[in-house]
């Protein structure tokens, strides 16, 4: 058998990795992870545990991922790992949420492989500690989201809002309109992170890596 582990490497700091997360980190046999021009969140944030003689990167173009992308990546997968060895590919935040890792698990063909997935700790969390606000208190309703577009608030309590670059100046009307208080967070856990709550700066943002925490005024 093989065995393929997704590891959640959390928001961005290092020191957010779980000691679980590390140690899977170097005793694998092979290291995965997304390949963005070279560059990755995810592979950044493990850099001090990964051996560069183990690391595979696979390619996932942004916008242009089918399933037939994500078996051609298990393919590959299968090829590079040998039959009793581990590997482990690495996610952004946790291979719960909005990850690759899971597209890959739908997508395998081979009845040899075994999955296991190591928690992360999500950037909406991550954020919601570093402005000291509530996420959810007991008896809301709280909504993750990451397509403003198809953001419906009936019912809605507390919202985190993930790819905010998006018709950012739509998405901030709309809260407004529910009579939702909203924080915009970006780089969450770097020592530049930002936190804004004025509705001009926050228009002035273009950082991919950014979130909205909202809740309801009333709250």
């Amino acid at each position: 058998m093989k065995k393929l582990y997704g590891i959640g490497t959390g928001p961005g700091d290092p020191d957010l990795l779980t000691l679980k997360a590390v140690k899977l980190i170097k005793s694998a046999d092979k290291i995965f992870a997304p390949n963005n021009r070279g560059k990755n969140m995810a592979l950044t944030t493990a850099q001090e545990y990964i051996n560069e003689e183990k690391l595979v990167l696979l390619d996932f173009p942004m916008g242009q991922t089918t399933k037939k992308t994500y078996k051609e990546a298990m393919e590959k997968i299968n090829d590079l790992l040998e039959d009793g060895q581990n590997g482990v590919f690495l996610n952004i935040g946790d291979s719960m949420i909005y990850s690759t890792f899971m597209n890959l698990v739908q997508a395998n063909e081979k009845d040899h492989f075994v999955f296991e997935c190591v928690p992360g700790i999500p950037s909406f969390v991550a954020a919601a500690n570093s402005i000291q606000k509530n996420l959810v208190a007991k008896g809301e309703n709280f909504l993750l989201a990451d397509d403003p577009d198809r953001l419906v608030l009936d019912g809605v309590d507390s919202v985190a809002i993930l790819k905010t670059s998006k018709n950012l100046k739509g998405l901030l009307e709309k809260l407004e309109e529910a009579d939702f208080a909203y924080y915009y967070v970006a780089r969450v856990s770097f020592p530049d992170q930002l936190i804004l709550v004025d509705k001009e700066e926050i228009l002035e943002e273009k950082n991919y890596m950014s979130l909205l925490l909202a809740r309801k005024k009333s709250l």
